[in-house]
């Protein structure tokens, strides 16, 4: 599975993010304030979690500034969002504030799972994403996760999505039989499981073009 070095360095990222809510700047709506990290699928995420959450969105704004100047480099995003309830009131009670905030937070920290597995005598590679509660899957998974591995160079044997419950949720699981290669050893090489699990995960959150 993924180094716990690379899972400290985006748990530092988002627990930066700020995420507030805003009462008095509406007459009927509550401004959600978010600035955090910027990667791929976050504003798929916010959407995704604020649905979810039964939360209308009736006007966002989004800005990203970037910095650093070189590829894959991540700036920062800032996302307004005027909300409310899907009774129509506002999210006023501050113990639903900090229970959307949390499951925020969790969401744009962990939209996905990535992890390399043995199976039997093989090598697998597992992507798992939260299915919406319309039962729709995240996008382009599939593609994003075949592209990481033939950066690689790393083979596929066989692929197959299928979806399970755990965690009372639904989940889209990819499952991915790599072949083992002399030039890139998957069997006996945690080194190589872990930067597949990197190289996926990075182009995944769209660190990787």
């Amino acid at each position: 599975m993924c180094s716990s070095s690379l899972i400290s360095a985006e748990l530092k990222k988002v627990q930066t993010a700020t995420i507030n809510f805003d009462n008095s700047l509406s007459p009927a709506h509550t401004l959600v304030q978010i600035i955090c990290a910027d990667q791929k699928g976050l504003i798929y995420d916010i959407l995704r979690t604020m649905k979810d959450c039964n939360i209308q969105i009736f006007y966002g704004r989004f800005r990203s500034d970037k910095k650093g100047g070189r590829p894959g480099s991540k700036g920062c995003r800032e996302v307004d969002l005027f909300v409310k309830q899907v009774d129509g009131k506002k999210v006023t009670d501050p113990e639903k504030q900090d229970a959307l905030r949390a499951r925020l937070r969790s969401e744009m920290l962990h939209p996905l799972r990535v992890m390399v597995v043995s199976r039997g005598p093989d090598t697998e590679l597992l992507v798992a994403n939260p299915v919406e509660l319309c039962g729709k899957g995240r996008p382009r998974v599939f593609y994003d996760a075949t592209l990481a591995l033939k950066a690689l160079g790393v083979c596929i044997f066989s692929a197959e999505i299928g979806r399970q419950a755990a965690s009372e949720r639904q989940w889209e699981v990819y499952r991915f039989l790599l072949d083992d290669s002399r030039e890139f050893p998957l069997t006996n090489s945690l080194a190589n499981r872990n930067r597949v699990v990197d190289r996926v995960r990075k182009t995944l959150m769209g660190c990787y073009n």
